[in-house]
């Protein structure tokens, strides 16, 4: 009996795929893993869209960040700096006023045609500056507070003055009570607002100064990161290939370069610029507009001295005051503009006025503390080159020069720090725009050889 034939199962090919094999191996093959491990051609394909991205990327953040940074040196130059110093125009201004005012009432019905102009130019020039001040302030901005109760006081101190005017002129006693009141108000509310104002606007052009002057870091980290990458791509397809040069990934290399050398060079100078303007500029400016208010703050103590005729020693306790804070502002203005030879011209005329002004003052209270008023008071406001008010308005015009050139220097620096990078965001991505489109050239010619 014949034994049947064992039947035995058709030996499989492994590399034969069964019904769903193609279907499996497509799914396993696609996405980034077959991207990255798959045929050469493939590879480097993924490779130069990645690089392409990169040096995009780069360009993108580069724009970006030098945008920013010119927009901080541009409110620097146009924006926070000018306010800055309006508002301390607004200071001296109000200062000024002030001082004005109580040398007007000592002419005792006899106010000369120059005091009462420089009165009313003192009134209208903080006016027009406050108006000013609001319209370039939004709501949220920390100096409208101090604007908006500015803009409220001054008509009211105004009308106070001229009420003071009008009884002294008809010989009645108010008068002398009226504008102390208003100096009162002005010394202690209206000039503390001034003063708050003036901070406010000093802090917003410090913080436009660091915004202009830091490095763009993010940048140049990944710019650093594109030419690794880029120098490893062309060693790995010298490896592959034994191609020495790829005149593509060359070409981006190249724009990679020199993009991050423009980037870093650039910044760095327009921050060096924008150093010097404050350092040379906007900060012995800021020094010279504080001694100037508080000379001003000096000549409204002696003359309201005057004006109390004894019935107080509070305005020449405030003089002492003040005098010793001037002194430290003029020694510190000499030393912030040391390097300037223009400015120390004009800083030494201001200190040889000031010491001529102590003395003077000295002298002439000497003469109010024996009884002697009138000559106290000619020497106070009298006219003349052996007067104090000779000494204060040479130093006010020697402080006024200095701050000029300062603020010259301020705007030349300034300027070319804002130079130094006007060209550097739109030049930064065209060179980046080239370095992507240079992958992608230099690789698909290696593609092409493939085929």
């Amino acid at each position: 009996m014949a034994t049947p034939a064992t039947t035995r199962p058709a030996p499989t090919r492994p590399d034969v795929p069964g019904p769903a094999g193609p279907q499996v191996a497509a799914r396993r093959g696609g996405g980034l893993t077959a991207a990255l491990t798959g045929t050469p051609p493939r590879r480097l394909q993924t490779g130069a869209a990645l690089l392409a991205l990169l040096a995009l990327l780069f360009g993108v953040l580069t724009v970006w960040q030098v945008s920013s940074r010119s927009s901080a040196a541009d409110n620097v130059v146009n924006h926070s700096q000018p306010l800055s110093d309006d508002a301390a125009q607004i200071f001296r201004s109000l200062a000024d006023a002030d001082t004005t005012a109580a040398t007007a009432f000592l002419q005792a019905g006899a106010e000369t045609a120059a005091v009462r102009a420089q009165y009313t130019g003192d009134i209208a020039t903080a006016s027009q500056l406050l108006t000013k001040a609001a319209a370039q302030s939004g709501a949220g901005d920390p100096g409208q507070q101090w604007i908006t109760e500015l803009n409220a006081q001054l008509p009211v101190y105004a009308g106070l003055v001229e009420t003071a005017k009008a009884d002294d002129r008809q010989g009645y006693p108010l008068g002398g009570a009226y504008l102390r009141y208003a100096s009162a108000q002005m010394q202690t509310q209206m000039l503390g607002e001034a003063q708050n104002l003036y901070t406010a606007e000093t802090a917003r052009l410090h913080s436009d100064y660091a915004d202009a002057r830091s490095l763009p870091w993010a940048a140049l980290g990944l710019g650093l990161v594109l030419l690794a990458a880029l120098v490893r791509a062309q060693v790995r397809l010298f490896r592959e290939t034994n191609r020495v040069f790829n005149p593509g990934l060359v070409l981006a290399t190249l724009g990679a370069t020199v993009a991050l050398l423009w980037l870093g060079v650039g910044q760095a100078v327009a921050s060096s610029y924008l150093a010097d303007s404050d350092s040379k500029g906007a900060t012995p400016l800021q020094v010279l507009n504080q001694a100037e208010i508080e000379a001003l703050k000096c000549r409204a103590a002696e003359n309201l001295n005057l004006v109390a005729r004894g019935s107080t020693t509070a305005y020449e306790t405030a003089w002492d005051q003040d005098k010793t804070t001037l002194s430290g502002r003029l020694a510190q203005a000499q030393s912030t503009t040391s390097g300037d030879a223009t400015a120390q011209q004009s800083m030494s005329a201001a200190l040889t006025s000031w010491h001529d002004w102590q003395s003077r003052h000295d002298t002439a209270h000497d003469a109010n503390q024996n009884g002697n008023y009138d000559t106290a008071l000619s020497d106070t406001i009298g006219s003349g080159t052996g007067t104090i008010d000779a000494a204060f308005t040479s130093l006010k015009g020697s402080l006024d020069t200095a701050a000029a050139h300062e603020q010259d220097q301020f705007r030349s620096l300034a300027d070319s720090g804002r130079g130094a990078t006007s060209l550097l965001a739109p030049g930064a991505g065209v060179l980046a725009v080239l370095a992507a489109a240079g992958v992608v050239m230099g690789v698909n010619r290696r593609v092409a050889e493939y085929r």
